[in-house]
């Protein structure tokens, strides 16, 4: 059998092909049970609409260019797989361009975004200070940043760092731990003053933050700096990053302190598999890149669709994932 038509949904249904038009792109007048019924029978019979017809109709491509420096793809995926679930519902493609830190590189693959009409492009890498290396303002097409630095006067999604630091320094707080201590990344990252300023303004003044480099070593070398030292230890570690934290765990482990009976742990990403296999498993702070990127995807749909939307930069909230790392239970 050959691909299903619309003659063949109007003949199934008992109406014309004008109504089944109307039905399918939801306009024009009829009671719900008649659309309904007519977008069932469609699915019954396997019919798909031509896509170069639909975006003639519409005067769209219903089409959205992704595009990232984060070619490892930590950040980057999930926020892909949140503007996918946000638009599929809606008969819209997503594809990603990795362009890593290329100017030319990233010139090429707007231009074909372009040449492709797409109805929009979300920008979208792998940090919140930095923008990509490409000019992405004054296109014909709408910009949604997501989890990178945003051009002026656009609207740039991403996560609440404060508000997650918050989150961790106050469940330690909850749990009986007072000597805290936050080891995080390198102090030019603003994702870490905005961490830093809130841990201090969660555990007090004086708590103690140690800025170093996201990877394991860190941790390791960040404890044997706080153990090798006079005075009271550490009860509570709140991590910048889930391989710092890993690396804190290890490090307490091999001097026999116990996680989490003598020293609770909590990192920051919620990387499930490092967060997972780590021992005990670890407590880890989720930045929500999924939500964030179906916010993204909603967001330049509707501009797409001429709605306005005000410009400016929205943080959204994190959420704690509650591992053993510090007494198990839910968050």
């Amino acid at each position: 059998m050959g691909r299903a038509t619309i003659h063949d949904v109007a003949r199934a249904a008992g109406v014309s092909v004008s109504t089944v038009s109307k039905a399918l792109n939801d306009n024009g007048r009829m009671a719900a049970e008649t659309r309904a019924r007519i977008k069932q029978v469609a699915e019954d019979i396997g019919f798909r609409p031509n896509a170069l017809a639909r975006g003639l109709l519409f005067n769209r491509s219903f089409t959205i260019g992704l595009l990232t420096n984060d070619t490892y793809g930590r950040f980057t995926l999930p926020v892909m797989a949140g503007v996918s679930e946000a638009l599929v519902d809606k008969g819209v493609s997503v594809f990603l361009c990795a362009i890593e830190d290329d100017p030319a590189l990233g010139k090429i693959h707007v231009d074909a975004m372009l040449d492709k009409q797409v109805d929009g492009i979300i920008a979208t890498g792998k940090r919140i200070d930095r923008s990509l290396p490409v000019d992405l303002s004054g296109l014909p097409v709408p910009v949604v940043y997501a989890f990178t630095q945003g051009a002026p006067d656009s609207v740039t999604l991403t996560s609440d760092d404060a508000q997650g630091a918050g989150l961790a320094t106050d469940w330690l707080l909850g749990i009986g731990r007072r000597r805290l201590v936050h080891v995080t990344g390198p102090q030019d990252f603003a994702s870490v003053r905005e961490r830093a300023t809130a841990f201090r303004a969660h555990a007090g003044a004086g708590a103690e933050v140690l800025c170093g480099v996201w990877a394991e070593r860190w941790g390791h070398e960040a404890v044997a700096q706080l153990w090798e030292r006079d005075g009271e230890k550490p009860d509570g570690i709140f991590c910048g990053n889930d391989q710092i934290a890993r690396g804190v765990i290890d490090a307490l482990r091999e001097r026999g302190i116990r996680v989490p009976q003598d020293v609770s742990v909590i990192g920051f990403d919620n990387w499930e598999i490092m967060a997972d296999q780590a021992r005990p498993p670890l407590t880890s702070v989720d930045m929500n890149l999924k939500e964030l990127g179906k916010e993204a995807g909603r967001t330049v749909l509707a501009l797409a669709e001429g709605k306005i939307i005000e410009p400016g930069l929205r943080k959204l909230p994190c959420r704690l994932v509650v591992r053993q790392s510090c007494g198990g239970g839910s968050a």
